[in-house]
């Protein structure tokens, strides 16, 4: 049986009295993307600080690679955030250093040697198209070329699963589609598991429908041309009021008659 690399179960939270999630399971596979859809304040951000360990639940289990995450202490659930990186919504880079100071931020933590830190930066940067800009400051750089570097960032240590919270809000159309294929390249190339909150289905849509190949050593991005059939490791969860009320793949989703998730999409 094969083991799902995230996982809730009967996952409950509140704050104060707000009950945020309510009830809340699902699992998500290696090489797997979960888009987790929902109106604003359905719960979506909050089921990644959950997956994070920067919160935990009031009720259920959370596993992480097989571990169950909830009762661990903060020293203990450092090694399981090395697994993790996490793209926030601000990219929240650090304004007083370098492009190059910001993606090897966790590689000083670990007493990495300078050569090794430097060949790391420079990989992941050039993943993101972003080389030239290693000692440009934030204040330097466009919106997107921010989330780009977050993106770096996140990726440095090679983690095992990528959270993204909302990467393409803000974003023109032309930026948020270059986020999307690094995305999908992630997924596809790279087998990485990931969940991706959004509000904009657009963005929500060209990762179920769209693929990445790497035969010759340049990445191409696909279409599915059948309107009929989805990516098959990319799924939907869609949140109300805490609870999941679709759980499927894209097609499913746009065929759907409940009236809720009819108005969501249109």
């Amino acid at each position: 049986m094969i083991e799902p690399v995230i996982e809730m179960k009967d996952v409950v939270k509140y704050y104060g009295d707000n009950r945020v999630l309510d009830g809340v399971s699902f699992q998500v596979f290696r090489g797997d993307t979960k888009i987790v859809i929902g109106a604003s304040g359905s719960g979506k951000s909050t089921i990644l600080k959950l997956v994070m360990a920067l919160d935990k639940p009031d009720e259920g289990k959370i596993f992480v690679g097989g571990q169950e995450i909830t009762g661990l202490s903060e020293t203990e659930l450092v090694e399981v955030r090395q697994k993790i990186g996490m793209v926030f919504q601000e990219s929240a880079l650090f304004d007083s250093l370098t492009v190059r100071e910001n993606v090897a931020y966790r590689l000083y933590e670990s007493n990495a040697d300078d050569e090794e830190i430097d060949r790391l930066v420079r990989e992941n940067l050039r993943f993101v198209g972003l080389e030239d800009a290693i000692d440009k400051y934030p204040s330097e750089l466009s919106g997107g070329m921010k989330r780009r570097v977050a993106l770096a960032r996140a990726m440095i240590n090679k983690p095992e699963i990528m959270l993204y919270d909302e990467p393409t809000a803000g974003l023109d159309p032309i930026t948020s589609k270059k986020i999307n294929e690094l995305i999908i390249a992630l997924r596809d190339i790279h087998d990485v598991t990931g969940m991706f909150v959004t509000h904009r289905m657009r963005d929500a849509f060209t990762l179920a429908s769209e693929y990445a190949t790497d035969g010759t050593g340049n990445v191409t991005f696909h279409r599915e041309s059948s309107s009929t059939l989805t990516i098959a490791n990319t799924r939907f969860l869609m949140l109300r009021d805490g609870k999941i009320i679709f759980e499927g793949p894209d097609e499913v989703l746009r065929c759907s008659e409940d009236p809720y998730i009819k108005k969501f999409l249109a």
